[in-house]
């Protein structure tokens, strides 16, 4: 074979691999592009809607002091904490807990945490005193599960493993309310990469399961820019930002109106609860029953007292605000020691406690990191009306 020969498929070759390569490069443009659009970008700057404290930090109180960051909390009647551990952080051994003398013990106990949890986050108790947990199954690619230990015998009562149908992959279910009866269970799906946002009903007599207001505007984010004080909450060069959909929920204490809202949106929303109970309703009365309750923060927990106050978590603020019924807006607490409040539950004798998440110290960090940011914090203070226990 002659040298020109060799030169001539040797270039051949070179123009065909620089082709691949280019057309690999400009698919993996493409596919960075797509995901910038969905799941990225910047975003505008949220207005600030905070003010003056009405209560000042002195008057927070430490409850705890741990070694991994809590996500959500509910406090019993009698005053249990129960606290799961944030899966952002990948718990390997305890993920649900209650905290006893400023300590996580393994909750209904350590030999079972591995076969009862995945990705467990949202917690709440009822007025049956049973607690109840929602697992989301690692974005649903896992096993998306609900389930109630009686508080009583520390014993487990209804367990619901939910289909794909309900839970299907890029769902995420991250809060969850109990209705007074206890029979219904309103959970909220972020659905953060399936884009689905919606909120989900489960009927405990009737083990059934079913989706509301998916993708209405009411559980949709919308495209602002968390700035928290540390860090805006914008990753990889404006790649992923922290921009969930409908992420909790609250009910009102007679049970008749749910309260959600997205992270990031600047709208506090509410529904008939009653209006949820029944799955042959069509889904055009369900979103015409939607009401826009009142301006909120970029918020993560919420909370609701005897009074239809609602407590809402200001995560770029450190703080909390509440929305009353006539639909004012008030700084309620501001503290330094909060990184992020992220769980609010009203406990016995008037105590709202605080769960604080750390979410600028923990979401897409190492574990070394996160092991070097600790110690996390619960924190309680008292508002003045009292609440739910549990909620």
């Amino acid at each position: 074979m002659s040298n020109n020969t060799t030169t001539a498929r040797s270039g051949r070759l070179r123009r065909v691999l620089t082709r691949i390569g280019l057309g690999l490069l400009g698919l993996l443009l493409v596919f960075l592009g797509w995901v910038r659009c969905t799941f990225g970008g910047y975003g505008e700057p949220f207005e600030d809607r905070s003010g003056p404290p009405q209560i000042p930090a002195s008057q927070v109180e430490v409850v705890a002091t741990l070694d991994e960051p809590p996500g959500n909390i509910a406090v019993s009647a009698d005053g249990r904490v129960f606290l799961t551990v944030h899966p952002e952080s990948r718990p390997e051994t305890t993920k649900f807990a209650e905290l006893i003398d400023g300590e996580l013990e393994p909750y209904p106990s350590a030999a079972l945490q591995a076969e009862l949890f995945e990705t467990v986050l949202g917690v709440a108790i009822d007025r049956q005193q049973r607690v109840w947990t929602i697992d989301h199954g690692n974005h649903g690619l896992g096993q998306p599960r609900l389930l109630a230990f009686d508080l009583a015998t520390n014993t487990e009562v209804h367990r619901y493993d939910f289909t794909s149908r309900h839970a299907g992959a890029g769902s995420f279910f991250n809060d969850l309310q109990v209705s007074p009866d206890g029979r219904y269970i309103y959970i909220a799906d972020i659905s953060v990469f399936g884009r689905h946002p919606a909120l989900v009903i489960y009927d405990t007599h009737e083990r059934i399961a079913w989706r509301r207001l998916e993708q209405h505007a009411s559980v949709q984010a919308e495209p602002w820019r968390i700035r928290h004080p540390d860090k805006d909450m914008v990753f990889f060069w404006g790649l992923l930002a922290l921009r969930p959909a409908v992420d909790s929920i609250a009910l009102d204490k007679q049970g008749q109106w749910l309260y959600y809202g997205a992270m990031t949106h600047g709208t506090m929303f509410r529904v008939p609860a009653a209006i949820l109970h029944d799955p042959s309703i069509d889904e055009p009365a369900v979103r015409a029953a939607v009401e826009a309750f009142g301006d909120k923060p970029l918020s993560d927990g919420l909370s609701v007292d005897e009074h239809g106050t609602v407590y809402i978590t200001d995560v770029e603020h450190r703080g909390i605000m509440t929305l009353d019924a006539s639909g004012t807006l008030s700084t309620l607490i501001a503290d330094p020691r909060i990184r992020w409040a992220d769980g609010l539950s009203f406990g016995p004798d008037g105590w709202l406690y605080v769960s604080d998440s750390a979410i600028p110290d923990i979401m897409l960090q190492s574990k070394g990191h996160i092991t070097d940011a600790a110690p996390y914090h619960v924190f309680r203070f008292k508002p003045g009306p009292m609440g739910i226990p549990g909620q």
